[in-house]
């Protein structure tokens, strides 16, 4: 890591793994069709008793994290799984231990789950307030991400010229998938005023709000406009000067996001405590050390890549996607892969640990196809 990275990093305070035992599961994010949730009722005589919680367990000596998967969920559930993938790897720390938690998608399994243990099961809805609780604290995070869309458009419009264009088939691409959208214009932001690039950013959030789609500027346009955005996708550089100042200002204190729930509190959290909260903070990143600066900006998702070659990053080496998969597992938070991807790509990427894709020419529906 550079001199530079350091010092920017020196105030985030790492979790410090030789002071706790650390218990490495295996947990299902179990999901169906209408993507209702599962969770289940801690028994009585267990920690924890009558929270509410994705289902699994620990991972034995030699098993791999899906085989530890569809062990537990045999014995917990009486199902059998189908069709699962691993998510997120994630590191929670509890007054007296750590757990790594693996958290994997399950979308396809034989039987009706029940409690095989007498625990209690209810199918939830992750949009919306529960109507079960309270959630585990190691709970809270998935649900959160099980609200971000898997595709994420990336704007390329060039020019106020070509906006119109652009409009009509970002509004078809929206009637069309859930996604989300990041405003990225330094092309047009080098030939125009920042106010003619403004308005075209306004525009652009306007039909995204008409669907429901979260949208985000590049940290590459005025930090003013932040606040009119439902979130802000950091480049690394940037990223790293904001990290800078920040530290500049606090010394002895990790980096914070306003709004963060203490991860451990003992009061029950309000039904609604899981939704996720504007604004997003996501970082962009090409190795290790991006996703130390998302660990350090508390991002809610990192974008990785350029996975396959891609015009958009001329000369620079593709990850590919075993290099890919293994980043991934470091980030302790979704991953949207880049670089030459589209729903041709969307189910290796899945099966590679991405949350989802990210992309500008293969998420835009075609004027072809709009027509």
């Amino acid at each position: 890591m550079s001199e530079l990275m350091s010092t920017a990093l020196a105030h985030v305070q790492p979790p410090q793994l030789g002071s706790k035992p650390v218990v490495h599961v295996a947990v299902g994010v179990i999901l169906r069709k209408d993507g209702a949730l599962l969770l289940g009722q801690r028994p009585v005589d267990k920690p924890w008793p009558g929270w509410w919680e994705l289902p699994g367990g620990k991972i034995e000596q030699g098993e791999t994290v899906l085989q530890a998967l569809a062990r537990e969920l045999d014995e917990e559930l009486a199902i059998r799984v189908t069709e699962s993938v691993r998510w997120v790897s994630y590191l929670h720390e509890y007054p007296k231990n750590f757990v790594r938690l693996e958290f994997c998608q399950v979308t396809g399994w034989e039987g009706e789950p029940t409690g095989a243990e007498g625990q209690a099961l209810a199918w939830v809805d992750p949009h919306q307030p529960l109507s079960v609780g309270p959630l585990l604290p190691a709970t809270a995070p998935p649900m959160r991400w099980l609200q971000l869309p898997q595709r994420y458009l990336i704007t390329s419009i060039g020019n106020a010229s070509r906006l119109p264009s652009f409009l009509g088939r970002l509004e078809a691409t929206l009637k069309e998938h859930p996604h989300m959208v990041q405003f990225r214009e330094p092309e047009w932001a080098r030939q125009a005023s920042e106010e003619e690039v403004h308005q075209g950013f306004l525009q652009v959030l306007d039909c995204c709000r008409r669907y429901a789609a979260p949208c985000l500027v590049n940290s590459a346009h005025p930090s003013s406009w932040h606040e009119y955005a439902d979130g802000v996708h950091w480049r690394e550089q940037d990223a790293l000067a904001f990290l800078q100042e920040a530290g500049s200002q606090r010394q002895d204190t990790p980096l914070l996001r306003p709004g963060r729930m203490p991860p451990d509190s003992v009061e029950a959290p309000a039904p609604d405590a899981h939704l996720q909260r504007w604004p997003l903070v996501v970082v962009s990143t090409h190795g290790p050390e991006g996703m130390a600066l998302a660990q350090a900006l508390d991002a809610d998702f990192v974008v990785l890549g350029p996975v396959l070659e891609t015009p958009s990053h001329p000369g620079q080496p593709a990850l590919g996607w075993r290099r890919f998969a293994d980043l991934a597992q470091t980030a302790g938070r979704p991953v949207f892969a880049l670089g030459g991807q589209g729903v041709d790509t969307f189910d290796i990427a899945r099966e590679s640990g991405a949350h989802g894709i990210a992309g500008i020419r293969g998420l835009l529906v075609s004027d072809s196809q709009r027509d």
